[in-house]
């Protein structure tokens, strides 16, 4: 095994994983939502707006692109113009000024997330390249958790040096925000957009000059029409091919779950619990640690028995974690009342955001090294472009179930009862799964 090239490949788990922790969950969402728009309810809708936007474009393309992909062979080609759109769409996340027109910021915010997901289609697929089998999930486990301790590097970066904390104009750190970032104009929020994109820049560099490319198999002309064609027939026999069948669709339902858990963590801790932006960053940190570490010890656990054991584990570790937090309120624990002002609840819910980073670690490297063994060979990155498509066609689930149920219950405690209702059909469905794809 090239073990640079396993480093340049991990690298970019590194460098694209600032996308998600400052922009999606901690840092750009929550300062669009509050303060980009008219109101903070208007701007939750714009945003819900885009995110669904961006995820149906990744749904139709993603499997196209990695049919396409699979018939020329190389992917650097691809990557280069996805990691163009991951770049553009994150710098201009810069003009989301308290008063602009926030049109212009969503549709930068649409091309990156299209950008970053597209990207991550192509490198997925070159997994398998990497090693021997018995390596894959190693491999995938440590570009994981590389991930998860670049997406927790950025947040301390940007905490530390460019977010004024709650209540005052100094960082975390004390310190001023950097460059004269000035925090009324949401500089500081609005700089992630930029840093991200730069941080992309910098560490892709190890990737395009370590991680060799995928063989070319065709001439171009003709690979996209051959690949639409292979693509069909794969839908189709699909039912066909049990194992692989039940794998995409308990994936769908768990990492739905799990995407429902990480959008609403926040919200819940900050309705239910009253927590603030200091201690929602803290739940940050400590989930962001607990993937790294957890998603390095699945990668370890994979290695040794196979993903099969890792994901369910981590599909129950989930499923039982979801049943603490609705078990858990401002005043009581598992139901049981404590003292009013009592730090219990906090506390478990910190331990509950550890096993969510640890667990979602886990599942995640594992799947993906999954997906390797139940697809094929020299297709796969049509396989991880349908594994894309199954993770955005009903990304809309969880957030469309937990509003039914905070509605019709009229606490936030109920309302988030369907992810566990999501992550139990999960694990029914991956007890189907052969553990080597043959069936």
């Amino acid at each position: 095994m090239n073990r640079r090239a396993v480093w340049g490949w991990m690298f970019f788990d590194w460098a694209s994983q600032p996308f998600h922790t400052l922009i999606i969950t901690f840092i750009f969402a929550p300062y669009f939502v509050a303060s980009a728009a008219e109101t903070p309810a208007r701007g939750q809708e714009l945003w819900g707006y885009a995110v669904a936007a961006g995820a149906a474009i990744v749904a139709i393309l993603a499997p196209i692109l990695g049919a396409a992909a699979d018939a020329a062979g190389p992917r650097r080609p691809w990557l280069l113009l996805f990691s163009l759109a991951y770049i553009a769409g994150s710098a201009g996340l810069w003009l989301a000024a308290p008063g602009a027109d926030p049109l212009p910021v969503l549709v930068f915010f649409v091309i990156g997330l299209v950008g970053v997901e597209l990207a991550t289609v192509l490198t997925n697929s070159l997994l398998p390249l990497l090693g021997p089998r018995e390596e894959v999930g190693r491999v995938s486990g440590s570009g994981w958790a590389m991930g998860y301790w670049g997406g927790l590097v950025s947040l301390v970066l940007v905490l530390g040096f460019m977010v004024p904390a709650p209540g005052g104009e100094a960082t975390l750190l004390g310190l001023a925000p950097v460059f004269g970032l000035d925090p009324a104009e949401g500089e500081g929020a609005r700089a992630t957009g930029p840093l991200t994109a730069l941080w992309y820049v910098v560490f892709m560099i190890p990737f395009f000059l370590w991680t060799p490319d995928a063989p070319r198999t065709a001439k171009a002309r003709g690979a996209t029409s051959a690949a639409l064609g292979g693509l069909g027939r794969t839908i189709r026999a699909l039912p066909k091919r049990r194992s692989l069948f039940a794998f995409l669709l308990s994936s769908m339902l768990y990492r739905d779950a799990l995407s429902g858990l990480y959008a609403f963590g926040g919200i819940y801790a900050a309705g239910v619990l009253g927590w603030g932006a200091f201690q929602l960053g803290v739940f940050g940190i400590v989930a962001a640690f607990t993937g790294a570490v957890g998603a390095w010890i699945g990668g370890r656990w994979d290695r040794r028995d196979g993903p099969k054991p890792v994901i369910l584990a981590s599909i129950v570790a989930l499923a039982l974690v979801s049943c603490a937090t609705v078990a858990t309120g401002r005043d009581e624990v598992f139901f049981v009342r404590l003292e009013e002002g009592s730090s219990l609840p906090s506390l478990v819910f910190y331990v509950c955001g550890a096993v969510i980073g640890a667990a979602g670690g886990m599942l995640q490297a594992s799947s993906r090294t999954m997906l390797t063994l139940q697809a094929d060979a020299e297709r796969m990155g049509e396989a991880f472009g349908l594994y894309a498509l199954a993770g955005k066609a009903t990304s809309f689930l969880a957030p469309f179930l937990i509003a039914v149920a905070t509605g019709l219950s009229d606490s936030q405690r109920v309302g988030v009862t369907p992810v566990i209702l999501l992550f139990l059909g999960g694990l029914l469905l991956m007890r189907r799964v052969s553990a080597d794809g043959r069936t």
